[in-house]
């Protein structure tokens, strides 16, 4: 009965919000970024040696991957110099040239929020400027890890907060780098893990976080992600899914490779059960006792909500032990139960 009554409270709600009369909701509503990044109109009228560039718009990974790997290293450093913001964010091109293509990218912007991604020691698999920033950054040596893993966080994340110090357990850069030190990587080793905040997040708690419009375009993004990954031979990923995040990885989840996903803190997935996000994926699922997703209703109607909890026996993920998790982002700290679980998957060890 109570179940009842928290639906029709969820029902009633979702009729404001779309009736827009709740204004409060939408006041920090995000423009999604989508489409190549700047510069793109400047590559498709260059060509090298006589030969159009891959379209980055419509050229599959694989095809951008076989470009380049019949290039000689002086076309490619030519390519490099003139389109770095395309070349730096061009799925499938290999790896070296997109971390320094990057760091030219970013040092270009003149941007003091973005500054320290250019420095030498960082690996950034993406960076795009517009809006609020994006950025993907490698731990680890991705070029010949034997698993690799993806972070792919929620609300309030963008290429300037995502490696905040004062998060160096909860924000996705500290997530990451929590998760490869709890592998046993170390400095180098077989696993590598990237931080992706490659998609518009919402902020804070409107209706951008109540609805799928962003995590659409962020799982087309990261589906285009991790295709580009499949390109330059990465194995498939495990995909670790927080919050809103997991409502991007069950939209992509169909359309992905990944060896496994995992959603923790999820408000749902846009999927009645595992099975419904139609991969060949492991599904996991993770949410701590002191986690305030708990008193998200699992409904979806007239577009608002996510759907059904991920960590409920009905939806059938295997679940990840988060007992001693505390809060919506304490999943990744030092010692908990579900630190351990995520390495174990990490590293393909998990049954």
């Amino acid at each position: 009965m109570r179940r009842f009554g928290r639906t029709l409270v969820t029902a009633a709600l979702a009729v404001t919000l779309v009736g827009g009369t709740a204004g409060w909701a939408s006041g920090d509503s995000q423009v999604a970024v989508t489409g190549p990044p700047p510069g793109t109109d400047a590559w498709r009228a260059d060509t090298v040696s006589g030969r159009a560039l891959p379209d980055p718009a419509t050229a599959a990974p694989r095809e951008v991957a076989a470009f380049f790997a019949g290039l000689d290293d002086a076309a490619r450093r030519e390519l490099l110099r003139s389109h770095p913001l395309v070349v730096g964010n061009l799925e499938g091109a290999p790896l070296p040239l997109r971390y320094e293509a990057n760091r030219i990218a970013v040092a270009a912007t003149g941007e003091a929020r973005y500054a320290s991604l250019a420095a030498p020691d960082r690996q950034i698999l993406a960076f795009d400027p517009r809006g609020r920033g994006q950025v993907a950054e490698v731990f680890g040596d991705l070029e010949h890890a034997e698993h690799v893993s993806v972070i792919v966080p929620g609300s309030d994340n963008d290429a300037a907060t995502y490696d905040a110090p004062r998060k160096p357990y909860t924000g996705p850069a500290g997530m990451a780098r929590a998760l490869r030190e709890a592998t046993g990587s170390g400095t180098r080793g077989s696993t590598a893990v990237v931080a992706w905040i490659g998609y518009t997040t919402p902020v804070g708690v409107g209706l951008d976080a109540a609805d799928g419009r962003l995590a659409r375009a962020g799982a087309a993004r990261l589906v285009r992600f991790t295709a580009g990954l499949d390109a330059v031979g990465a194995p498939d990923p495990a995909l670790f899914c927080h919050s809103y995040g997991s409502v991007v990885c069950g939209l992509a989840a169909g359309h992905t490779d990944a060896a496994d996903l995992v959603a923790f803190g999820s408000p749902g997935m846009r999927a009645d059960t595992a099975t419904a996000l139609g991969t060949g994926a492991r599904v996991w699922a993770a949410r701590g006792p002191s986690d305030w997703i708990a008193d998200v209703p699992n409904v979806e109607f007239a577009g608002i909500g996510h759907g059904a909890d991920p960590t409920s026996a009905a939806f059938g993920a295997r679940r990840v032990p988060a007992a001693d998790v505390e809060g919506h982002t304490g999943y990744f700290m030092p010692g908990t139960q579900s630190l351990a679980a995520f390495a174990a998957i990490a590293k393909g060890a998990a049954r």
